[in-house]
């Protein structure tokens, strides 16, 4: 019989010591990591979920390196990822724009080829489901979009603006320049340079959102999570994963635009079943 493993991460701040002062306060992602949560129990997972100050780079990794020497062939794991979104120069060359995208973790940054390696390492015929509502992007063009698009939003200056949840463009260098003994030779190491052909298992990730667009905090969840659950509406959603890809993303903004790839062997006999399937 098929097992089902998942691990549902929330940061609703991050550790100002690691990032330059920054805490990086958001409202809505512990509550998006105990609503995945909820989804994965209901279905039958043995589910683990670390929040803001338990989210530590080391219990991410030793979380997700415990799930790949428990799980075998026909077995899932589901990762689901709430918080900021950051970015980091590209050292080994591996990317087309010269950055790596990052989880903001609360003492440091998980670099995506880290992640990429950790997937590298469950065996084939594993079935892997990542879900990532954070910002992988910040360059000063695309900030001056946004603040304009949360001016027309808020109606001129009133009203409360929208919370994105990424990194500020400004602080990015400098969380890098403080920390370059650490992050140096994670982003040089030529190991982690196609760590996305070394998966083996069958890896279908849904972002909520393009590299070069933003992710939306909210009072109760992250917009892409909190579309992920009317969509799911309690279980009662019929389709495979692809309807519901497309349907989340008929309730989603232009300017928001949730992603679907996969990674490693293809399964469309995955793809094909009803989310959250074990």
């Amino acid at each position: 019989m098929a097992k089902g493993m998942a691990l549902t991460i929330g940061l609703n701040a991050v550790d100002p010591r690691h990032y330059e002062g920054w805490s990086g306060e958001l409202v809505a992602c512990e509550a998006d990591a105990a609503d995945m949560a909820d989804i994965a129990r209901s279905k039958g997972f043995e589910v683990a979920t670390l929040l803001t100050k338990a989210a530590t780079r080391a219990n991410v990794v030793n979380r997700i390196t415990q799930a790949a020497q428990t799980l075998g062939p026909g077995d899932i794991f589901l990762l689901t990822y709430s918080g900021h979104g950051g970015q980091l120069p590209d050292l080994n060359r591996d990317e087309a724009d010269a950055k790596d995208e990052t989880w903001c973790l609360y003492d440091g940054q998980l670099v995506d080829d880290e992640i990429f390696a950790l997937l590298a390492t469950f065996q084939t015929g594993v079935r892997l489901l990542v879900f990532s509502d954070s910002c992988h992007s910040g360059t000063v063009i695309k900030l001056a979009y946004y603040e304009a698009l949360n001016r027309m939003r808020r109606g001129g200056e009133a009203g409360p603006a929208v919370r994105y949840r990424f990194m500020p463009a400004e602080l990015a260098p400098r969380v890098y320049r403080a920390h370059r003994d650490f992050y140096d030779p994670i982003l040089r190491d030529p190991k982690l340079r196609e760590t996305r052909d070394m998966v083996k298992a069958s890896a279908l990730l849904i972002s909520g959102c393009q590299d070069n667009q933003y992710s939306q905090d909210g009072a109760f969840n992250g917009l892409f999570t909190g579309t992920l659950l009317q969509i799911w509406n309690a279980g009662k959603f019929k389709g495979d994963y692809r309807k519901f890809y497309r349907a989340i993303c008929t309730h989603m903004p232009p300017d928001q635009t949730p992603n679907y790839y996969r990674v490693g062997k293809a399964n469309t006999k995955f793809e094909k079943q009803t989310p959250f399937t074990i």
